[in-house]
């Protein structure tokens, strides 16, 4: 017979610490029993998985850490099979499902590598036409018809290259003997005096704001080629570019705050002006709050990298603030520019108070994904109940999914998701309610925890059932914030807060071309060749509209 799976108690060390001292003073009573006993046999249980053969170190991590994916297939792994408890029909039911998986999997699979004619879009386009016929002459094997054209053949030829490449003109002098003149050649027609071309400061922000490769690592990568390019160079070429181009971000910002919906979120961040004995230098000789951007501010020691996601009349916007401020705090500075006549807007966010913009109404709504989590992360320990919210939450996102798909507008949606979603969210509220009433989860347990989230927050977490084009989560959010993160893993820190603005710009005009499919590279290098009619009309340089201009 086999044996119940067995769960790892959530017990902290301070409720521990005060269950042994009430041991030593008075006997202890059920409850505290029943916690001691259930710390013994999560001993036991991994203790039995350590010594297990079959155990992998992936079955412990997850375990311990919970799955490193969030897809509900592979977090309650189907119920299939008890891991720990495996055998050899086990795993025969397990290659006959892997291979009716391959089966049913159509073409090839993502990322495999392969790409037509048409997919490069960036390539040069080189036509070559046939050496010795031309539309409408003889055939000259049947001798009876005529040739004409058809679509064309391809060939796709990709070639390597420095990042940044360099050309040498040899200007060739010439001196008269007698008088001593020199007469200079004249440099070919577009080439300017400047040494560096618009395009490689496109090419250096790119790179490190969009790429995450910092300057020390392209230098080396230059000098590897033979086409030294020094990190200190970069920054002399990206920094007057980004005073150029600034208002474009401007505009961005202005363009946000009319948003319908804004989502927002932090990640920290590093600015070394901040830091170290600068910082403590800076503390002395400023005895009041420090720079957070308001007037009277508590002393805040934190640095964050705040990400501001904006839909405006069906496009996206992207937003970058690094320094002491939070998310919320960002956001009230972006909402500052909307027009007054417009209603709030909805907001998304986690259920963090910095998250809110204090001076502003809107219509707060928390993501869900946040709230899924939790029980993703007790799974293991928890997996009939975490199996049943991660199932329900499954079918919810199924018919989000399907109103994207059929393109939906947002009161369509609203009607769908009340119809279809509104049954399910009610019955898991009530599931929820009844772990608590009924005494079946503890409520300091890490499951009755995240059941507690969900109920606490409820309606904010169900704005989608009530609101029109409320979103479900903050998803978009954290992806535009992995570039932040991206940056902070390879180049680890910004030196000052001019350094780290810089980024800001860059990363926000990058990500807002890609969130609407505008070519960074291109995009960059147009702004900076027309930064007078920038700066004159920064509303006709969007992503969107760029090309529309002369």
């Amino acid at each position: 017979m086999k044996k119940p799976k067995q769960k790892i108690v959530e017990l902290n060390m301070d409720e521990l610490e005060s269950i042994l001292q009430r041991a030593q003073t008075a006997p202890m009573d059920e409850k505290d029993c029943a916690k001691i006993r259930s710390v013994f046999e999560s001993y036991l249980y991994v203790t039995e998985l350590v010594e297990n053969k079959s155990t992998t170190i992936a079955r412990l991590r997850k375990l311990l850490f919970g799955a490193q994916t969030e897809k509900t297939r592979d977090v309650v792994n189907d119920g299939k099979k008890d891991e720990t408890d495996s055998s050899a029909s086990d795993q025969d039911d397990d290659e006959a499902s892997s291979a009716d998986d391959k089966e049913e999997r159509a073409g090839p699979p993502p990322g495999h590598g392969r790409n037509g004619a048409d997919a490069y879009e960036g390539a040069e386009k080189i036509k070559v036409p046939h050496d010795s016929l031309q539309s409408g002459d003889p055939c000259p094997d049947c001798k009876r018809g005529k040739v004409y054209a058809m679509a064309p053949g391809v060939l796709v030829r990709i070639t390597g290259q420095a990042p940044l490449q360099a050309k040498v003109y040899e200007l060739q002098k010439l001196r008269c003997h007698l008088c001593g003149k020199v007469f200079t050649a004249r440099p070919p027609e577009g080439v300017g005096s400047e040494k560096y071309d618009v395009t490689a400061a496109s090419m250096i922000a790119l790179l490190k704001y969009g790429s995450g490769v910092p300057f020390n690592r392209l230098e080396g990568l230059q000098a590897s080629l033979k086409i030294p390019l020094p990190a200190s160079t970069q920054w002399d070429v990206v920094d007057p570019a980004a005073q150029r181009i600034a208002p474009a971000f401007h505009e961005l910002i202005r363009q946000a705050a009319q948003g319908e919906v804004l989502h927002n979120d932090d990640t920290t961040i590093k600015i070394l002006e901040f830091m170290g004995k600068r910082a403590r230098q800076a503390a002395l000789a400023d005895d009041g709050a420090e720079d957070t951007g308001k007037k009277n501010a508590p002393k805040r020691k934190g640095l964050f990298t705040s990400g501001i996601v904006a839909t405006h009349e069906g496009r996206r916007i992207a937003l970058f603030f690094s320094g002491r401020q939070h998310a919320g705090e960002n956001l009230a500075d972006v909402l500052a520019h909307r027009a007054a006549e417009l209603p709030p807007p909805i907001q998304m966010s986690d259920a963090l108070s910095r998250n809110l913009p204090a001076e502003f109404k809107t219509l707060l709504a928390n993501c869900l994904a946040h709230s899924r989590r939790r029980f993703v992360e007790v799974v293991d320990r928890f997996p009939e109940e975490c199996r049943y919210v991660l199932e329900t939450l499954a079918d919810v996102y199924r018919n989000d999914a399907t109103a994207r798909k059929d393109e939906m507008s947002p009161e369509a949606r609203l009607q769908f998701h009340q119809a279809e979603s509104g049954p399910i969210m009610e019955e898991l509220q009530a599931w929820c309610n009844r772990q608590f009433e009924d005494r079946l989860v503890e409520p300091n347990s890490a499951l009755g925890e995240a059941i507690s989230y969900l109920l606490n927050h409820w309606e904010k977490l169900t704005l989608f059932l009530r609101v029109p084009g409320a979103p479900l989560d903050n998803n978009i959010c954290e992806q535009v914030l992995k570039r932040a993160i991206l940056h902070r893993k390879n180049a680890l820190f910004y030196k000052t807060l001019n350094g780290a603005r810089v980024g800001d710009l860059f990363m926000s005009l990058i990500h807002t071309c890609q969130l609407n499919n505008v070519t960074p590279f291109d995009y960059l290098t147009e702004l900076q060749r027309h930064a007078a009619d920038l700066a004159a009309r920064p509303e006709d340089w969007m992503p969107w509209n760029y090309r529309e201009m002369p």
